[in-house]
């Protein structure tokens, strides 16, 4: 079925026509007229079918009749991510340039004011993450009470990202009267939830099984027993050797590890960006632009570009960590294969993840081929780690040294300690029963000038123990005496030191007769 027979205005087929687009995916041919006949959609398709155009195009074409207000957007998309919510703004801008409509963006990262400012002179289409939308509403600079059509984009991401109350809280303070568009790749169950608390009987259309993989995407596994730098050998083999790679996504578990993923590449000669979420938003749309047009070849990244990033000609993706939720997975090596494309996937996977690649296959339901017939069973475990490095670095570390201290010592020791029938140590019986206590006495006998060494001391024979008389105790005290007053006791001739005393205390105390 061709674009023209599906209902849209003729500016939107015109503006398709320009993009080279001739026939729709199956997720666009389904949605597009369900959303242009106002019913709510729950779009459920893997990533890279054309999910984003699913909603621009019927929503241009219903945007055509009517005018905005001032501070009051007709239609709001909301997006999880600041990359995904400038991916749309372009996408309306290329499928828009017949219509004049104003589109306003609302992410962090920029200034109140110059957004302030777009809203003042009235929106047709608001893209916005929900933390900065709701920080406009708390200011009193925005009303949702004008929204024809709420767009809820990568729902399932929103949910990773903990956006779901947000969300509730949106859907609350848009009119009723609303047009709801779901769409997302997964379909988890708190995202059902959500769909059946604010859609109204939606159309669900599935263009593909939810939680599955292209066809067109090889797959392999990449056995590592290591998980430091063997993990950053391993990554950089599989870029020399992968063939016909044009450009690949390396996805990081946690931002720290980006970083120095991306200085380890650098250092090796690679031409290479980072993106994570911590960078500011001019950085990362600078290193997005960067890698789009070519200028750097690989993009180290955090699972902030996992999501609905359109670069059509990713012939690569490398996963430098296995993805703690099996969702990710999809969505990672769903930016390679886009647009009937092909692709290609490597996961590094060590000892520590195998739960997780257990929860990926059970997910997409088929297991993933091993590169080369090399499983976790023929990479060292982490146990054998520090041995086998040691022996490895013996000349930098001291590795030889080392596994005669850790291996010599122990059985000396076994050798000086015959056990008996009960396994105890004989060393430690005769230590118990024999050693007598020394006294003292003994150790003032021997000047301390000439001692012999600790080691000497403690290896001699200890000294006999003196059977002599023993002194004489000390006579007790007298608690009579020990009591008596000041004045009372016996002292001698010689005055009281009494220089530490305050002078009021020395005055005479004057007492009256009874």
């Amino acid at each position: 079925m061709p674009f023209n027979e599906l209902g849209l205005s003729d500016k939107v087929l015109s503006a398709v026509t320009d993009a080279g687009y001739t026939e729709p995916t199956p997720i666009q041919a389904q949605a597009i007229p369900h959303v242009l006949a106002r019913r709510d959609v729950l779009g459920l398709a893997q990533t890279g079918t054309g999910k984003t155009a699913a909603f621009v195009l019927p929503m241009l074409t219903l945007l055509e009749q009517g005018r905005a207000r001032a501070r009051m957007p007709r239609t709001l998309i909301l997006e999880p991510t600041r990359e995904l919510a400038a991916q749309v703004e372009e996408n309306f801008v290329k499928y828009g340039k017949n219509h004049k409509l104003n589109v306003a963006l609302l992410i962090g990262g920029v200034s109140f004011g110059d957004q302030d400012s777009k809203l003042l002179r009235g929106v047709d289409v608001l893209i916005a993450t929900p933390g900065r939308l709701l920080d406009h509403v708390e200011r009193g600079r925005l009303l949702l009470s004008g929204i024809e059509i709420l767009v809820i984009d990568e729902a399932d991401r929103m949910l990773d990202m903990g956006f779901i109350p947000d969300i509730e809280r949106v859907c609350k303070l848009v009119p009723f009267t609303r047009q709801t568009l779901f769409f997302s790749a997964t379909m988890p169950p708190e995202i059902q939830r959500l769909v059946s608390q604010f859609l109204s009987n939606p159309v669900q259309i599935e263009a593909s099984r939810p939680s599955s993989t292209a066809a067109n995407i090889t797959q392999l596994l990449v056995a590592c027993g290591r998980e430091d730098h063997e993990k950053r050998d391993k990554l950089r083999d599989l870029i020399r050797g992968a063939e016909n790679l044009q450009n690949g996504i390396i996805f990081c578990n946690r931002k720290r590890d980006v970083g120095v993923v991306h200085k380890s590449l650098q250092r090796h000669g690679f031409n290479v960006v980072a993106l994570h979420g911590d960078m500011d938003q001019r950085s990362r749309m600078q290193a997005l632009e960067q890698f789009r047009t070519g200028e750097a070849t690989l993009l180290v990244a955090s699972d902030v570009a996992a999501r609905g990033l359109d670069i059509p000609a990713v012939s690569h993706v490398f996963n430098y960590d296995t993805p703690h939720h099996a969702e990710d997975y999809i969505h990672r090596i769903g930016r390679t294969g886009r647009a009937g494309r092909s692709g290609a996937a490597f996961t590094i996977v060590t000892h520590a993840d195998v739960k997780s690649l257990a929860a990926i296959e059970k997910l997409i339901g088929n297991p993933i081929e091993w590169m080369n017939g090399q499983t976790l069973g023929d990479a060292p475990p982490r146990e054998a780690r520090s041995s086998s490095r040691g022996g490895e670095r013996g000349g930098e570390r001291g590795g030889e040294r080392g596994e005669q201290r850790r291996g010599a010592r122990p059985a000396r020791r076994r050798e000086e300690r015959p056990q008996d029938e009960r396994g105890h140590s004989e060393r430690s019986h005769s230590h118990r029963e024999e050693a007598p206590v020394a006294v003292a006495s003994n150790v003032e006998e021997l000047p301390r000038g000439n001692r012999p060494p600790r080691r000497e001391r403690a290896s001699a024979a200890p000294a006999p123990v003196e059977t002599g008389p023993r002194p004489a105790p000390r006579a007790p005290v007298n608690p009579t005496t020990a009591r008596r007053p000041q004045a009372e006791r016996p002292h001698n001739d010689e005055p009281a030191d009494t220089s530490h005393l305050p002078a009021f205390l020395l005055r005479p105390v004057k007492i009256k007769a009874g």
